[in-house]
């Protein structure tokens, strides 16, 4: 037994498992650091904004585990949340693809979490001791004393000065880039180097950072809790190395086996002109992209490193850090992305079945093919669908749309998918979002890319007799006459490629695919409203 099992075991037996509280359990650290508290012995209490998109993960099903939703800016939502929890995990950024003013936003929620603290800690007070939250642990950025920090840093800066004004103690752990599979760090250094074997860089490709591997990021964040002197401290938590983005690319490329890359770094790039690249070049979108690439002109090395007096590790390096995570990326088995963060949003008009209280007229458009094949077989290819398998259609036209969104600052489809075969709620899928996905019965899709109004596509596996009918249907709200314009544009695509794909799946599901296509008559959108469980795919 290791030092910290021998921790836990006498955590345990002193106290017996006690309840942890993880906000943001479905983002990228919070995704990873659950199933680790769980294996330590603790009751998890998994809080996000979408239950549903919790109950997916595979770690939800766990017996210590609770699934809760919770709003970060509302103190109500959090205190439930918090009851009955001695410890609390503030892993809170909105700094979401699809994000703006994440500043004011971050503010709100850090407010909003000290007001419920508070609260909690004197419902403890009024009942003589009972069980209130104890200490919140807050994972921030590195912030160097420097007079030009970023907006991304001095907003991580002022939430750890919020959440040490309120009654209950915080630690604070402050990382720089954090190096793992999926993580937005490592992305972007993939993305770039695998794709560009000269690069012209601005000049920041000379900072200097202090990675530090995933797996370190999450043995610190549980070990907080098994050493109560790291409580109400503040501590820096880096790897080993200490690299310019420049030695970071090239080691980057000898992992990975490739040549040596060329990076020519010139004074005229702006910050702006940095994101637009980063954009299109990288799944990262532009949104998210700007705020990282200006804080790349921070230094950020840790000032201290005491915690590793506290909490001894075995640190990992650059080198290791980046070979494990593309094993993890070759394998398909990438546990969190830095695309599962954010909330679900359900266009209102799904949500309560009533276009016109949405503000408009649900337009649609949809095909149907059966098929001499099993509902099972059928589903086979559906669960497939985008990532590297693509769209089984002139994919030309898809990556096309991806392209002309990357350039208008969306995600485009370059984020793939998290799995070549699972399905998951809340995963990204390309430029959409898995919004419900029922096993070899359905997969709705909500549009991330840039439109004028709301868009959906839905796939339904229903079986007639010994047959299986393959539906595909488009559902959009338009916004204004600029989304009228879109939906009568790219209307007369949706018969070639809609037949397209059903004709293919079809063939995939082992099918004669040369069956008659028909166009589905309207239909009620109550009828694709999300069930209550948001389903899953096996």
């Amino acid at each position: 037994m290791d030092n910290s099992e021998t921790a836990s075991a006498g955590r345990a037996a002193a106290h017996g498992p006690g309840t942890v509280l993880v906000l943001g359990a479905s983002g990228y650290v919070g995704g990873r650091l659950v199933p680790l508290l769980l294996e330590k012995g603790w009751h998890v209490r998994a809080a996000g904004r979408s239950a549903e998109k919790l109950r997916c993960r595979p770690w939800a099903a766990h017996p210590a585990c609770s699934i809760t939703e919770a709003d970060a800016r509302d103190a109500g939502s959090l205190l439930q949340a918090m009851r009955g929890c001695e410890a609390a995990y503030y892993l809170v950024h909105s700094m979401s693809p699809g994000g703006r003013g994440f500043e004011g936003a971050d503010r709100q929620a850090a407010c909003a979490m000290v007001e419920a603290a508070n609260a909690s800690a004197a419902e403890s007070t009024a009942a003589d001791g009972g069980a209130g939250l104890r200490r919140i642990i807050y994972l921030s950025g590195l912030v160097p004393d420097d007079p030009q920090l970023s907006a991304h840093l001095r907003s991580r800066a002022e939430v750890a000065r919020i959440l040490a004004l309120g009654r209950v103690p915080v630690t604070t752990l402050r990382a720089a880039q954090i190096l793992g599979s999926g993580s937005a760090s490592f992305e972007i250094l993939r993305y770039l180097a695998d794709r560009l074997p000269v690069m012209i860089t601005p000049r920041w490709v000379r900072t200097q950072t202090q990675p530090i591997a995933v797996s370190d990021v999450l043995a610190y964040l549980a070990g907080c809790l098994e050493h109560p002197e790291t409580t109400g401290r503040t501590y820096d938590i880096g790897g080993p190395d200490i690299l310019s983005y420049t030695e970071l690319f090239a080691l980057y490329a000898d992992v990975a086996g490739l040549r040596r890359r060329v990076i020519i770094p010139v004074p005229f790039l702006s910050p702006a002109l940095s994101a637009h690249w980063l954009n299109v070049v990288t799944p990262v979108p532009r949104a998210l992209a700007a705020p990282l690439v200006e804080g790349l002109r921070n230094r950020v090395v840790c000032a201290e490193n005491s915690i590793r007096d506290v909490i001894p590790l075995q640190l990992t390096d650059c080198r290791t850090a980046i070979s494990m995570a593309l094993d993890k990326v070759r394998q398909h088995a990438v546990a969190t992305c830095w695309t599962d963060a954010g909330a679900i949003t359900r266009p209102e008009w799904l949500a309560e079945g009533d276009a016109p209280y949405a503000g408009g007229t649900v337009l649609q458009d949809g095909y149907s093919m059966r098929v001499a094949a099993s509902p099972e077989a059928v589903w086979e290819p559906v669960r497939r669908i985008g990532g590297e398998t693509g769209w089984y259609y002139d994919d030309w036209l898809w990556r096309l749309r991806g392209l002309l969104d990357k350039l208008a600052g969306g995600v485009g489809a370059r984020r793939g998918r998290r799995h070549p075969v699972d399905l998951r709620v809340g995963d990204a899928l390309d430029f959409w979002r898995v919004l419900s996905v029922r096993h070899a019965e359905h997969l709705l899709l909500l549009a991330e890319m840039k439109v004028p109004g709301e868009a959906m596509l839905e796939i339904r596996v229903v079986p007639v007799g010994a047959q299986t009918e393959l539906r595909m249907r488009a559902w959009f709200l338009p916004r204004g006459l600029w989304g009228l314009a879109y939906w009568y544009l790219v209307y007369p695509l949706h018969g070639l490629v809609f037949k397209g794909m059903l004709r293919a799946l079809g063939r995939k599901a082992g099918a004669d695919g040369s069956a008659p296509v028909r166009k589905l008559p309207p239909e009620d959108p109550a009828a694709c409203r999300l069930p209550t469980d948001g389903g899953s795919a096996r």
